[in-house]
């Protein structure tokens, strides 16, 4: 048994930093810092996000939920106050350990109202720079829709092509898909573009990859052209997903439909139940405004920072020594 921190002195001196110079990039645009419950009747629906559970002496049995994100209930507070505002919290996401993920970790999510997704892009793009100018130097950030990078990095088209053309992409580039992925064409995309596209992203600069497929939409509105795309990015660096962004969906009986669908989609899978949150339903009835939010995994941030091969190297205690 090993009482030891995971995380050298330096590491925990970084993320300080970072951590401040965080709070003086939003406190400079007047961008309020808020926190939410981390417990919460609801769950997440998302079929590839399990929530963590436990119970509450007092409520009957009735579970409470982990936030795997503070999304809904900041979206609540947006809904009442219309404000930009952020916050750095942990999350907790069961099931999830690796090189890169840890069942609880920091995220930074805020939102900003009056923007759409290329806007905000631009201030990732600020964020990251100004974090990150004491630490590595990094090029002019690169954009490219959804399309671009899967026919320029993959060769395929994730519009158009079918799924057996992309499961065909994924064994000529030696990766055996998981069991149950049959002819799930959003789950194939997910798989070509985390083994054949994202190695070649945020190579010295961030990449930002935006305009997804409606059917990974997740909580983005989708602009009706041909063909229609999700108004969603993300942002890349080192060939690492850094962080998700919308230009928020705002029909509340959209979103409901889409948590269906999700609910639908779990239950196939043999997933537990997700109890839905009603109260950030009522929000977006109630009128959410305009805007764009973000999320962005802030030990992945500290790592990249400080060339970490494992996240356990920028958290006090690994999640085995907690």
């Amino acid at each position: 048994m090993t009482w030891r921190p995971a995380a050298a002195r330096e590491a925990l001196h970084a993320r300080a930093d970072l951590l401040a110079r965080t709070r003086g990039f939003f406190a400079a645009r007047a961008v309020l810092e808020v926190e939410t419950p981390a417990l919460s009747r609801a769950a997440a629906t998302d079929p590839r996000i399990e929530s963590l559970r436990t119970h509450v002496a007092g409520e009957g049995g009735r579970a409470r939920f982990l936030h795997t994100s503070p999304e809904f209930p900041m979206k609540r507070l947006l809904a009442a106050y219309r404000g930009d505002i952020y916050q750095i919290c942990k999350v907790f996401r069961d099931g999830e350990a690796g090189r890169w993920h840890n069942p609880e970790f920091t995220l930074l999510e805020w939102y900003r109202t009056g923007f759409d997704h290329h806007r905000l892009m631009s201030e990732v793009a600020e964020l990251l720079a100004e974090l990150l100018m004491a630490y590595r130097p990094l090029g002019t950030p690169e954009r490219l829709s959804y399309r671009e990078a899967v026919r320029k990095h993959a060769g395929i088209d994730p519009f158009t092509d079918p799924v057996d053309r992309i499961a065909e992409r994924i064994h000529e580039a030696g990766v055996i898909p998981p069991d149950g992925l049959g002819d799930d064409h959003s789950a194939s995309l997910d798989l070509l573009i985390s083994t054949c596209v994202a190695p070649h992203l945020g190579q010295g600069r961030v990449s930002f990859v935006y305009d997804f497929p409606p059917a990974q939409a997740a909580l983005a509105r989708i602009r009706p052209e041909q063909p229609p795309v999700a108004e969603r990015f993300e942002a890349f660096l080192d060939g690492v997903e850094l962080a998700n962004g919308f230009h928020e969906l705002t029909d509340a009986q959209v979103q409901r439909a889409r948590f269906v669908a999700d609910l639908a989609s779990r239950e196939r899978a043999g997933s537990s139940a997700a109890p839905l949150d009603e109260r950030f339903l009522a929000a977006l009835a109630a009128g959410l405004p305009d805007c764009a939010g973000v999320a962005l995994g802030f030990d992945r941030l500290v790592m990249l920072a400080t060339s970490a091969r494992h996240i356990d190297e920028v958290l006090s205690f690994a999640f085995e020594t907690a």
